[in-house]
């Protein structure tokens, strides 16, 4: 690669299209509960639409990060949030679309609902979503790219913090819009522009980290510096070349067990807030915000600081130990305890995750940075399919004491990091 050709790329552009893409998926959340019950849905309606994105998800993901590896990261995000965009423009008709009854269900087991033509088009909505929803995969994939080993770590803890703050504005900006006469349809309305903005600045402000043609000088960034494949190049591994290596099947199964305990404690935690501790809706909101500001303040200045003077694998270790006893104080009870916890978790996960993305973009190597973190993309989904079903059965069953299961979990994830130091000593896949 010849001298004064090399080009460093921003990583900023990349945030703020993750930060408005976030913020647009937020901004719906809050309501659409109410919507599933007007067009004739019950809480299992509901919970089968939310599991429709990571669903599909799973199918999208690997897909979409491999192609990524061969015809660029640009063109795959750019398709990603184009179908994104698609599917809340469908979701915005549904809101106008006659409540015609397709389908009348009365069931001891299922309970009674009704199958509704404004119902199914959500469904298919979130569906698409799901399955052009490669974004986030792709979008750890560009920053590997752009990374070295000296802020990689802290490019992707900034990742972090543009999600964070995404969940932050987004809620509070559906509250402002709901409470308008326009109703669910003004927040809809604003999901559709923000991902429109996004992919504007997919298309005019994210340049592509790899070159598409033969005859150009390869960026360093390329993402295949060591064996020169240019876009289209027939691309060699497969998924179960990948799932073979075991620093990556072991990062596969961290990434399961971390995925299924933060589902199942999504999925829990609201109940245990409106039932246990009484909360009202705001106070809720408070006590996420509050979440996502400390996440924001960890995945900062503390983040940039320690990872400097520690290597991931510490910081996987020492976060994850941090991050299940959050769990343990969670299940103490009481809104004190809540809030300590909420402290923990902010600093556990603030520290570990970046940290495991970190090392999984490292472990992947140059030539398969896509599928490996499409397959990511898969476990997490296929976990969050199984956290979203299980985290209210098991709460359900067990009270405020399910949280010591999801504390059980994250010690196995604590147990199985122990091994990656030798991976990280030898920064080796083998």
């Amino acid at each position: 690669m010849p001298d004064g050709k090399e080009k460093a790329i921003s990583v900023y552009p990349l945030l703020m299209v993750n930060f408005i893409g976030t913020m647009g998926i937020s901004l719906v959340l809050p309501f659409l509960i109410f919507l599933v019950e007007r067009f004739g849905g019950n809480a299992l309606v509901y919970g089968l639409l939310s599991s429709m994105y990571p669903f599909f998800q799973l199918i999208g993901s690997p897909l979409l990060g491999k192609w990524s590896d061969i015809y660029g990261r640009k063109k795959i995000l750019f398709v990603s949030q184009a179908g994104t965009l698609f599917s809340w423009i469908l979701f915005f008709i549904a809101l106008f679309v006659p409540v015609t009854i397709l389908v009348n269900i009365d069931s001891d087991i299922l309970g009674k609902f009704m199958v509704t033509l404004p119902l199914l088009m959500l469904f298919i909505a979130r569906g698409l979503d799901g399955l052009t929803g490669g974004n986030v995969s792709v979008s750890n994939a560009y920053v590997a790219d752009i990374s070295n080993d000296g802020n990689r770590s802290k490019n992707f803890g900034k990742l972090s913090i543009s999600t964070n703050l995404g969940f932050i504005v987004g809620p509070a900006l559906a509250g402002i819009l709901s409470a308008t006469v326009y109703g669910e349809a003004l927040p809809v309305l604003a999901a559709i522009l923000i991902a429109f903005v996004g992919t504007v600045m997919i298309a005019l402000y994210i340049p592509d980290t790899c070159s598409n043609k033969a005859d150009t000088v390869m960026l360093n960034v390329c993402p295949y510096p060591k064996s020169g494949r240019m876009a289209g190049e027939k691309h060699k591994n497969s998924i179960r070349d990948v799932w073979k290596i075991p620093a990556l099947r072991l990062m596969f199964i961290i990434y399961f067990l971390l995925f299924l305990g933060f589902n199942t404690f999504y999925t829990a935690f609201p109940v245990h807030a409106a039932n246990y501790l009484q909360w009202s809706i705001a106070e809720l909101g408070i006590f996420f915000s509050f979440l996502s500001i400390v996440l924001v303040i960890v995945e900062g200045p503390v983040l940039s600081y320690v990872s400097k003077r520690s290597r991931d694998s510490s910081m996987i270790i020492g976060g994850s130990f941090i991050l299940g006893l959050n769990f343990v104080v969670l299940a103490l009870g009481n809104t004190f305890f809540t809030y300590m916890a909420a402290v923990l978790l902010a600093l556990g996960n603030g520290l570990m995750w970046p940290s495991i993305q970190s090392m999984l973009a490292r472990l992947a190597g140059n030539d398969d940075q896509g599928l490996v973190q499409g397959l990511s993309g898969s476990v997490m989904s296929f976990a969050a399919i199984f956290g979203l079903i299980g985290g209210g059965l098991i709460y359900e069953l067990a009270g405020r004491w399910s949280f010591l299961l999801t504390a059980a979990i994250i010690a196995c994830v604590f147990v199985l990091s122990m091994r990656l130091r030798s991976f990280d000593a030898t920064g080796s896949q083998e």
